[in-house]
C-alpha cells in the first residue's frame, strides 16, 4: 500500500480549488492509499468550522466543511506542525490533531508527497 503525505497550504475560502485538493485526498484515501494531511500556513484557516457560509459575501462554501468527514475515510488525525500549536486556528479546533515536527525524516516515511 502506498503512504501519500499530502500538504494542504491553500485557505479555506481561496477559490474553488481547495475543494477539488479536499476531494481528491477523500478520493486516494477511498482507493486504498494510506493518506496523511498536513495543514500549513493559510491551511490551518481550514480548522476553522464555525464559520457560517453567506452566499452575499463569498463566492463559495466554506471548505473547511469537508474535514468532518475525514474520520470516514481514515484521514484523522489531521497533521500540524509543532511550530503552530498555538495558532488560533489550532487551539480553538474540534478536529483530531497530531502534532509533528516537520524535517527530512519525515518526509521521507512516505512514498509519495503532494503539495497543494
Amino acid at each position: 500500500m502506498s503512504s501519500v503525505l499530502v500538504i494542504v497550504t491553500q485557505s479555506n475560502l481561496k477559490s474553488l480549488a481547495i475543494y477539488e485538493s479536499l476531494s481528491a485526498i477523500m478520493v486516494l484515501a477511498t482507493f486504498g492509499c494510506e493518506v496523511k494531511v498536513l495543514l500549513q500556513d493559510a491551511g490551518l484557516s481550514l480548522l476553522k468550522s464555525e464559520l457560517q457560509f453567506n452566499g452575499l459575501k463569498h463566492a463559495y462554501k466554506h471548505a473547511s466543511n469537508l474535514l468532518d468527514g475525514f474520520e470516514f475515510y481514515d484521514l484523522t488525525p489531521i497533521l500540524v506542525q509543532n511550530k503552530d500549536k498555538n495558532a488560533e486556528a489550532v487551539t480553538q479546533s474540534t478536529q483530531e490533531l497530531a502534532f509533528i515536527e516537520f524535517n527530512n525524516a519525515f518526509i521521507q516515511s512516505f512514498d509519495h508527497v503532494l503539495y497543494w
